[in-house]
């Protein structure tokens, strides 16, 4: 079985890479982020064609995630339980879906824009909601992942030049004991490091040729519980999708089971 995130930074503007992709990796389920549509805009015809399902939490603008399957798709929860909201509004970060015999959550984890910025409050508030909502999944007896856009790199070695990010959000203490005490449920980073290459990033900014001086960070993570990592047989960045006209300025990660 392959399960894989992505955040596609749009996916009308990606909708031709991501079907491509789709058909070419044999991914059997993806988690996706920043979808940037309506529910009632998402490309569920064109995914069906492919044989996929697909659950959508989504009201267009900046966010929206779904998990895409074609193993089967139950128990379809919209939302954050306990999701601490910004500015009195929920938003579209978080679905969560069973297919096949593995449950898994896409999550699209707030920027946090700048330290001490309310925004970087409700985002070390959403992963304190994150951590709760995930306990009881992530100790069970079922494979369990979640998986997507978490805005954090959990150490120096996943960003390119940590003193670059001096001062900034996404390598914080803060930000990274919140990426600690989601782990501390039972999950563990099942895409290890080194993999095919070093320094396995899976986001470059689209500015100051990010990508082609491989001035990344490792932001998209899967994160695990043990049955889940016990099934891994490999992982891997799909570098490749990150190249060419049209690109998301993420990577999909991509992961492989025997479940």
């Amino acid at each position: 079985m392959r399960i894989a995130t992505w955040n596609v930074n749009s996916i009308t503007a990606r909708l031709p890479r991501l079907l491509a992709w789709l058909e070419s990796s044999g991914t059997d389920v993806l988690c996706l982020q920043e979808a940037k549509v309506a529910e009632d805009q998402f490309p569920l015809d064109a995914l069906r064609d492919l044989g996929y399902e697909a659950a959508v939490h989504a009201t267009g603008r900046w966010n929206g995630v779904a998990v895409l399957s074609r193993v089967g798709l139950e128990d379809v929860v919209k939302g954050l339980p306990g999701d601490p909201g910004y500015e009195g509004a929920e938003e579209p970060r978080a679905v969560s879906a069973t297919c096949g015999p593995v449950r898994v959550w896409s999550v699209y984890v707030p920027n946090g824009r700048e330290v001490g910025h309310p925004h970087y409050a409700y985002k070390l508030k959403w992963l304190e909601a994150l951590t709760a909502a995930v306990t009881g999944d992530a100790g069970g007896s079922r494979p369990f992942a979640v998986m997507g856009d978490y805005n954090v790199a959990p150490t120096d070695e996943d960003v390119f030049d940590v003193a670059a990010f001096e001062g900034l959000t996404h390598v914080t203490p803060a930000e990274r004991a919140a990426l600690a005490a989601l782990r501390g449920t039972g999950l563990s980073d099942v895409v290890p490091r080194p993999l095919k290459y070093d320094r396995p990033y899976t986001y470059w900014d689209y500015r100051q040729l990010g990508f082609p001086k491989n001035r990344g960070m490792r932001i998209d993570l899967v994160y695990g519980n043990e049955p889940f990592a016990g099934a891994v047989t490999d992982s891997y960045v799909d570098r490749e999708e990150r190249k060419g006209k049209g690109a998301s300025d993420h990577a999909p990660v991509v992961v492989d089971l025997e479940v």
